[in-house]
């Protein structure tokens, strides 16, 4: 079994050492985790399935959910960021967008223009401290987006975690010559593509 799935470049196996994720690897399990979760909340919030029984369910439809349909199904949803029975973050797409807000826009016009992300994808909640990135998707509606905006976050920031506080507490994060420190419910919501960003620079 672990030589099937090494062939397809999704892990890397040695006999004694152990199996690790590829890159490859990482985004389709990461893909099928947000297909499962955006699936959850449609079964709750939409058919109205109980809570402790939307994960049972969701299992046996993420495989069979298309990369279109899943996409579809976050609009319908409104852009939910967290699943109905144990509040896990589902995780972001993967298109090549700013917000949530640019997806509404551009769905009419024909969002596979738009192209995918390719790179590590990580809200800003989830960064250890140290860790730099630019910011490359803000999720909910205009009111998160102008929210941050008028703080001076915007897709292309480049930013570092400064400060953070577990569990899930609050980042103190700096931009430019700037510093803020932002709540677990909006830094769950800024994602950022990990670079190699030296805090000495900010």
């Amino acid at each position: 079994m672990l030589k099937k799935i090494a062939e397809k470049g999704y892990i890397t196996h040695s006999p004694y050492h152990g199996t690790r994720l590829t890159t490859n690897g990482k985004r389709t399990a990461e893909n099928i985790v947000r297909k499962h979760r955006l699936l959850e909340r449609f079964l709750h919030d939409v058919l109205k399935v109980d809570k402790t029984q939307v994960h049972d369910q969701a299992c046996g439809m993420e495989h069979s959910l298309s990369d279109d349909a899943a996409e579809s199904l976050c609009r319908f949803l409104r852009h939910p960021d967290r699943c109905p029975d144990n509040g896990k973050i589902i995780p972001p797409c993967d298109l090549q967008i700013g917000s949530c807000a640019e997806c509404l826009e551009l769905h009419n016009k024909g969002l596979e223009e738009s192209g995918k992300n390719d790179q590590n994808r990580v809200a800003i909640g989830k960064l250890e401290q140290g860790q730099c990135g630019k910011i490359s998707l803000i999720r909910g509606g205009y009111n998160v987006l102008q929210r941050l905006l008028d703080m001076g976050l915007k897709p292309g920031t480049e930013i570092c975690a400064v400060r953070v506080t577990p569990p899930s507490g609050p980042v103190e994060v700096s931009f430019g010559t700037s510093k803020i420190v932002l709540g677990k419910g909006i830094a769950s919501k800024v994602f950022v593509d990990l670079e190699e960003i030296s805090l000495d620079n900010q």
